[in-house]
């Protein structure tokens, strides 16, 4: 798909696992932006990776063609559900797809759209994040994320 927003072209790659058994993991939540994004029918130059996670960089090597214009969506256990950051350069602290787009594009320097998916309660105990970001998010979950994704569309213009 090719969208334009602004007069500014804007390559976003919303991050994910491939298939119907991740579709609404935490793990996914960059493929779930892009997909709301395409329900809004907004001009944007986007893509779903279609490669597991850990892989992500030799997918975005494939469309790349500016850094200063790349946007990476994708989870963020650093953030509270419900929140986000778009940032040039930083974090998260460890995300494996993050980790192979820096190795094989040979640079930190892009975009990217941190979306929070940590909802774990603190009383409960705190699940590992590899094993929480592969868990489906709980519908109220899914409400609140549509509500930050209206957010970060309206913000991306700023950036």
């Amino acid at each position: 798909m090719y969208f334009v927003v602004k007069v500014i072209m804007k390559l976003l790659v919303g991050l994910g696992n491939p298939g119907a058994k991740y579709l609404k993991n935490r793990h996914n939540v960059g493929h779930m932006f892009i997909d709301f994004l395409a329900s809004q029918e907004l001009l944007l130059r986007s893509w779903k990776s279609d490669v597991f996670m850990n892989e992500s960089g030799v997918f975005v090597k494939k469309y790349l063609t500016n850094l200063t214009n790349l946007y990476i969506v994708h989870d963020d256990l650093d953030l509270k559900l419900g929140t986000y950051k778009i940032q040039f350069g930083v974090g998260p602290k460890v995300h494996n797809g993050i980790k192979n787009i820096e190795e094989v594009l040979g640079t930190k320097d892009f975009w990217r759209i941190r979306i929070g998916v940590d909802n774990r309660s603190p009383a409960n105990g705190r699940e590992t994040g590899e094993r929480y970001v592969l868990e489906d998010f709980a519908d109220g979950e899914l409400k609140i994320l549509k509500g930050v994704y209206a957010k970060i569309r309206d913000d991306l213009g700023k950036y």
